[in-house]
């Protein structure tokens, strides 16, 4: 029996087939079809095209025809290559403090910040983490994101952060969009833990490492490399036995100093996150690597600091992936759409350059080659707009919600 679907016809069709990893891009490159198609099989995309061409195809196929009726422009589905949707409770009071006056690191260094919030994760049984991250997550993809990366981090402990793993693995199982696990138990230094940081670094890895290769609960390894959590040099034995172990490498770098853009380079990472705080050096560095430079606007806007240098970045030939960093303390708002908006605005980048850091340098950021394009082969992950021109979506700065999203061929979404 076929699964043949044909969907459209779109007014405007985004594939972002054929254009570059890295480096800038112009909105004349955007590979825009005027009202097209997409033929699906079996939640793939089959084929892409003028509807009117695809209809023949898709007799021939016995297809179904899912048509649209109003003028729609579509997407791939957004990905949100960093976030940490899986915590308990509240970081109200800092963001308090800080708009008081009080800095990101003399918070942490009262009893806020991070372990704030691995006081209360811990606190929070299995069954409350699931819940939170089913919540968060759909309403990500109410917002058109298809793909989700989650950390763990806020448990700084083998059992502890054994429990978010599994709760992320528990809530993938019951949702349409994708979670992509990444343990990050290197975010800080636990303060109740007895012995040093490379003590507890050897502890993590002789120790969780086996149980997330057996139980298949995460693929990567992330790491907070900054004053108050981990240096390059403490960071560097447990990165080169996770790499020895096959995980992938990413890295939280360069948020408030520079240091850690460097380990990523080092380590082949498949991303550096943050990187507000990089200069000309940390950015050639990475443009000359095959790292992908994640911007994290959402922590600019939360911590109410510098913006990742994303011009510089891709004007130096790096490709820059834009993720929401949804966090209880420093990124609380998890919009990515408003946030990737915000960020074209202020470093000035093309809507061929926003569109791209949500969708296929986001994936590439995530290591994944099936998704962020609408091409033969590619997950059917779509979003649509109920407009008829694609610089409406950006120009609305994510107040121009989607009417319909598609994971994996099915309309998840329909308004």
């Amino acid at each position: 029996m076929n699964n043949y679907s044909l969907i459209g016809p779109f007014k405007q069709l985004l594939t972002m087939s054929g254009l570059p990893l890295k480096g800038a891009l112009q909105d004349h490159q955007l590979p825009l079809i005027q009202d097209a198609g997409v033929l699906t099989e079996d939640g793939k995309i089959y084929a892409v095209g003028p509807f009117s061409d695809l209809q023949i195809e898709a007799r021939d196929l016995n297809a179904r025809i899912l048509p649209i009726e109003e003028d729609m422009v579509c997407f791939p589905g957004f990905i949100d290559a960093h976030t940490h949707i899986c915590f308990g409770g509240s970081r109200a009071n800092d963001y308090a403090l800080r708009n008081a006056g009080k800095t990101y690191l003399e918070i942490a260094q009262t009893g806020g910040g991070i372990w704030d919030t691995v006081t209360q994760t811990r606190k929070s049984n299995s069954a409350q983490l699931v819940r939170g991250i089913k919540e968060r997550a759909n309403r990500h993809l109410q917002q058109g994101v298809t793909t989700i990366e989650v950390k763990s981090g806020y448990g700084l402990s083998v059992e502890e952060e054994l429990k978010m793993l599994i709760a992320i693995s528990t809530a993938n199982k019951a949702l349409a969009a994708d979670l992509i696990p990444t343990c990050l138990a290197a975010h800080m230094v636990p303060k109740d833990y007895v012995g040093s940081p490379e003590e507890y670094l050897t502890e993590i890895s002789t120790t969780l490492f086996p149980i997330l290769k057996k139980e298949n609960l995460a693929h990567r390894m992330d790491a907070f490399i900054e004053e108050g959590a981990y240096s390059p040099s403490t960071i560097a034995p447990y990165f080169k036995k996770a790499q020895e172990m096959g995980f992938d490498i990413t890295v939280h770098a360069d948020q408030f100093s520079t240091g850690g853009s460097a380990v990523a380079v080092e380590f082949g990472a498949v991303s550096a996150d943050h990187l507000e705080a990089s200069t000309d050096a940390e950015i050639k560095l990475l443009a000359n690597s095959n790292v992908i430079a994640t911007a994290l606007p959402g922590a600019s806007m939360g911590l109410g600091c510098n913006y990742t240098p994303a011009r510089k970045f891709l004007d130096a030939g790096a490709s820059v992936a834009i993720a929401s960093d949804w966090n209880p303390g420093s990124a609380p708002m998890g919009n990515l759409l408003l946030q990737a908006a915000v960020l074209g605005t202020f470093e000035k980048l093309t809507n061929a350059e926003v569109l791209s850091g949500i969708t296929f340098r986001a994936a590439a950021a995530l290591g994944l080659k099936d998704r962020g394009k609408i091409e033969s082969g590619f997950l059917a992950d779509m979003v649509a707009f109920p407009t008829q021109d694609y610089k409406e979506v950006l120009y609305h700065q994510g107040m121009l919600q989607p009417s319909m999203v598609w994971k994996n061929g099915k309309q998840i979404l329909a308004q």
